[in-house]
């Protein structure tokens, strides 16, 4: 539980705040959104940043996560997740803190890249039909499109963050080379479809988070500007 509050407060922050900001920067002076395009690369940028900055938690978090699954003899039995890091710092180096950043920050260039352009888009699409307004129920709508398109695209990325963060040494090598060398495996011994094998709970897990995120937030922006941009 701590590691997972210590993600959601370091990766998710940054990247729905830096998000935020680099919307209304570059919108246009009447308030038109930018192209999509202009979404995507802001929220790949977004993505990489908050990645960044959360790697330390997701390496404890899929750490402490794992550890139950190993034999007693193997476990490395972090109390919490401070002691994750500290012990992983002191043990290991502080840039294990970061191992697998790489490909974390690729998985998050292309969640980012796909969730918030998504949703902004999808957004902007109910708005211009005429029969939404800018409530909870198009925030909802536009949030479960936002989801399917997540899930689609993060599958394949997420499995190869994962697995290089948990890997392990086999007689003195690591057990993947990169990222593609995981998905050439993974293709090769699992299957090209098993890239998205658990799609379906994958999204149910997902959908509701992005539903929740997104209406928090612009729940939270509209707060914000009632109380502090009103004159």
């Amino acid at each position: 539980l701590s590691a997972g509050l210590l993600r959601q407060a370091t990766y998710t922050t940054t990247r729905l705040g830096i998000y935020s900001v680099l919307l209304e920067r570059f919108g246009g002076a009447d308030g038109t959104p930018p192209p999509f395009l202009a979404k995507a690369a802001m929220g790949m940028t977004a993505g990489a940043a908050g990645a960044f900055v959360g790697t330390p938690a997701e390496v404890a978090l899929i750490r402490m996560t794992a550890d139950g699954r190993l034999p007693p003899g193997e476990r490395r039995g972090y109390h919490n997740v401070f002691d994750a890091l500290v012990r992983m710092a002191r043990e290991e180096g502080v840039f294990t803190l970061w191992r697998g950043c790489i490909p974390t920050m690729a998985r998050a260039v292309v969640v980012n890249a796909a969730q918030l352009a998504s949703y902004s888009q999808s957004k902007q699409f109910l708005l211009d039909s005429g029969h939404f307004r800018d409530d909870i129920l198009c925030h909802f709508c536009a949030s479960m499109i936002s989801g399917l398109v997540t899930t689609a695209a993060s599958m394949p990325v997420d499995i190869v963050k994962t697995r290089i963060q948990n890997m392990r040494t086999i007689d003195g090598k690591p057990e993947y080379r990169n990222g593609l060398d995981v998905l050439l495996k993974v293709v090769r011994y699992e299957g090209f479809f098993s890239l998205w094998k658990g799609f379906t709970p994958y999204y149910a897990r997902l959908g509701p988070h992005t539903v929740l995120t997104f209406i928090f937030l612009e729940q939270m922006n509209k707060w914000y500007q009632r109380l502090f941009l009103t004159a």
